[in-house]
């Protein structure tokens, strides 16, 4: 009997251990499996590869230009999307008149399709029916017949930071609950306290909100990093990772060569799987997450 009740916990554990197993653990087998393969475009394993997959990955000549551009693409969308959110909800947790409208107007970009997000910014910035290049016209910065200058997809230096800024509309409401949340628990006596020592508003936020906001902070800022690094439907509906792959990411790489070598494609999703876990781990160490606040 006392066996059995030593083993009643895996009851419990049992049946998420197997579905971590199947929908987790087994998938990054096979992909790390799948790399070492030689493998035809349709799916036919055609035996052994060794590491002839990763050698044609690294001999790419857009390889290295790609993973640098990932890893900005990153940087700049979580930055940007964090700071945004940590004003947007200082400001929610206000009082003031319809701050449950807008609070429920925040949430639209999040409950919304995010390709189908994408999809309407790729039509408003249409470079002949565009609602945002019929904008530019009425405010003089582009002529009617703005050629070049209107495809603002076309062109690597302007496509990317429109690609940066959707993907920081969705992010934005996502993020903002979480700190909003965060903000939730933080009791009000101690703000009471730091109003009778004297404490200014910025001191207050500094060393009292955000200290306290930490662990919400830092969820929030882990979960973006993986969907943002992982992110597949923004770029490829807006830009296909064109013009050539000046707007690709490691994942928009790994898609495109999917469709003329699976192995390849496999090797970068080893490559993408080891980069999610490193920038994870840099983030952490960074944010000193287990660290307790004083």
């Amino acid at each position: 009997m006392r066996r059995l009740r030593a083993l009643e916990p895996l009851a419990w554990v049992g049946p998420a251990v197997v579905l971590i197993a199947l929908v987790v653990l087994w998938p990054v087998i096979e992909m790390i499996r799948s790399s070492f393969l030689k493998i035809s475009r349709f799916g036919i394993v055609q035996g052994a590869n060794g590491t002839a997959n990763y050698e044609k990955l690294f001999g790419e000549k857009d390889f290295a230009d790609i993973m640098v551009r990932s890893v900005i693409w990153v940087v700049a969308v979580v930055v940007l999307t964090v700071l945004i959110s940590l004003a947007l909800a200082q400001l929610f947790n206000q009082r003031f008149p319809l701050r449950k409208v807008a609070r429920w107007a925040l949430i639209a970009p999040w409950a919304a399709s995010v390709l189908m997000t994408a999809i309407i910014f790729k039509w408003m910035l249409d470079p002949e029916v565009g609602v945002i290049n019929q904008i530019r016209v009425k405010l003089g910065l582009i002529d009617a017949m703005g050629g070049a200058a209107a495809d603002q997809l076309g062109d690597a230096g302007s496509a990317m930071p429109w690609l940066v800024f959707v993907a920081i509309f969705v992010s934005v409401p996502f993020t903002t609950y979480a700190l909003l949340a965060g903000l939730a628990t933080i009791p009000g006596d101690v703000y009471e306290a730091a109003k009778m020592d004297g404490a200014g508003r910025l001191r207050t936020y500094w060393s009292i909100t955000l200290p306290l906001l930490r662990p919400a902070l830092t969820v929030a800022a882990l979960i973006n990093i993986m969907n943002v690094f992982n992110n597949f439907p923004i770029i490829w509906a807006m830009t296909h990772g064109q013009p050539g792959y000046s707007t690709a990411t490691s994942t928009i790489f790994m898609f495109i060569l999917k469709g003329s070598d699976i192995g390849e494609s496999a090797a970068m999703s080893v490559v993408n799987f080891a980069m999610v876990i490193v920038l994870t781990l840099i983030f952490l160490r960074v944010s000193r997450w287990n660290k307790e606040v004083a």
